[in-house]
């Protein structure tokens, strides 16, 4: 069995690749009608937002800082 790191490195180069096939796509005149422009802007959307995720959680946790230096801690609704 592959080690999780390459398997995460096959996903992110799929969702390059999607995301790359959609934009020849959308740039070469494949686009017919305004509902498949929609769907594929929703697809290459989806692509980035995944993409995005997993390299926030590839990285190691930042926590914000304030002009002063001190860290701005948020609270969740659930906390009081």
């Amino acid at each position: 069995m592959e080690d999780p790191i390459t398997i995460i490195d096959k996903i992110q180069k799929y969702l390059k690749e999607s995301y790359q096939s959609l934009a020849d796509t959308m740039i070469g005149g494949g686009i017919d009608n305004m509902e498949k422009y929609k769907y594929l802007m929703g697809q290459a959307h989806a692509y980035l937002k995944i993409s995005q995720e997993i390299s926030n959680l590839l990285e190691p946790k930042k926590e914000q800082k304030n002009e002063d230096g001190t860290i701005i801690r948020f609270k969740r609704d659930t906390e009081n």
